[in-house]
């Protein structure tokens, strides 16, 4: 047995053993609380520079499969279980998740108590950590020195780290209806997937892409997608974003595509104390009361009131759905121009269907756009 050690930025430390790679990553502690779903969730890229902490007890009983990546590879840069399955057991299952992570080279620990990791987290709020193990397990003073040397979240510009190099295509499943342009910012597979259901062709337009870009598509729709870092950093899709609106184009953006779409419209982000991440998290849409289960990743929020009305340079637009649980923004509604935003992911990958309409609602902006 290999040890290894969780050393927060505080001074906190969490002996266990070494679980995937051996070596040194530095990231954001951040804690999710999906009991299912850690195959997508470690190939997110919204979790790009971050060492995920999974709070469910055991992790890894269904392997890892081929099929179920949301990108080309694992994208946190660490993570923390407390039990991980010595065997894995499903059908679809290629190899275990410690195999996937030494092949990936990521460095992850087991053993350690995540329910007291977890409170340390929610009580301090999300933190710089690093997972050491083998030859980088050091002396704490040691350790934790180079943890305060490592980037902080805030002012993190990421998107550019994890876009798509170039543009490509999507097809629609069965016939063409609409053509989307999207703005890879972290894109995850299940989102176009979920567009071509719908007859959507969706061109991926990397994080640098130009209104010229987007025009020359001549698209029905306008999309903006999840991905990681502070969103305040974000001034190229802001400025893209509103040459969209001054088009008129129909808008949907989801997670950091909903902090781009709020920054667009005139409203500033914050850093929550340690985000939503999970795949239970109420959200009430203010117009109708009704609720919604949701998958969410994020740690930054748009600031505003549930219900707000505020002027924007495209007219009137509101908050239109909030978290019951701390009041969060999770949605915003232009009135007098097409687009619309929410803050967690109805592509739900992995995560419950409640608001998968969201991409019927899209489309049904996009059908009043050519009318």
């Amino acid at each position: 047995m290999t040890q290894a050690a969780l050393v927060l930025e505080d001074g906190r430390v969490f002996r266990g053993e070494a679980f995937g790679a051996t070596g040194e990553t530095l990231g954001e502690v951040v804690f999710c609380t999906g009991m299912t779903g850690y195959q997508e969730t470690l190939t997110d890229p919204s979790y790009h520079r971050q060492i995920v902490v999974a709070t469910a007890p055991q992790i890894g009983n269904t392997g890892w499969n081929d099929e179920d990546d949301e990108s080309s590879r694992v994208w946190v840069a660490g993570y923390v279980v407390r039990d991980p399955a010595r065997i894995p057991s499903n059908w679809r299952s290629r190899r275990t998740l410690d195999d996937a992570l030494v092949e990936q080279g990521v460095v992850g620990i087991a053993g350690v108590d995540t329910r007291t990791l977890t409170r340390h987290i929610r009580e301090r709020g999300a933190m710089r950590g690093g997972v050491f193990s083998g030859e980088a397990l050091t002396s704490v003073d040691e350790m934790v020195e180079r943890v305060l040397a490592s980037p902080q979240m805030v002012g993190a510009d990421l998107a550019g780290e994890v876009t798509a190099p170039e543009a490509y295509v999507v097809k629609p499943v069965g016939e063409k209806r609409f053509r989307v342009a999207a703005l890879d910012v972290g894109i995850k597979t299940n989102t176009p997937r979920m567009m071509s259901e719908r007859g959507i062709e969706t061109h991926v337009l990397p994080s640098n892409a130009t209104v010229d870009d987007v025009l020359a598509l001549e698209p029905d729709g306008f999309f903006l997608a999840n991905g990681p870092g502070d969103p305040a950093t974000t001034d190229g899709p802001v400025t893209l974003t509103k040459a969209v609106l001054d088009q008129r184009i129909p808008t949907f953006g989801i997670c950091f595509g909903h902090q781009i779409l709020g920054r667009a419209l005139g409203l500033s982000t914050y850093k929550l104390r340690y985000g939503h991440r999970g795949i239970n998290i109420p959200v009430i849409d203010v117009a109708t009361g009704r609720v919604a289960i949701t998958a969410q990743n994020h740690g930054f929020a748009i600031e505003g009131e549930p219900g707000q009305r505020f002027d924007t340079p495209y007219g009137a637009a509101t908050i239109s759905h909030y978290c019951p649980n701390d009041g969060c923004v999770e949605g915003v509604r232009a009135i007098d121009t097409p687009a619309f935003s929410v803050q967690y992911h109805p592509e739900a990958a992995a995560g419950p269907h409640d608001a998968a309409s969201l991409f019927d609602e899209f489309v049904a902006l996009m059908s009043e756009g050519r009318r």
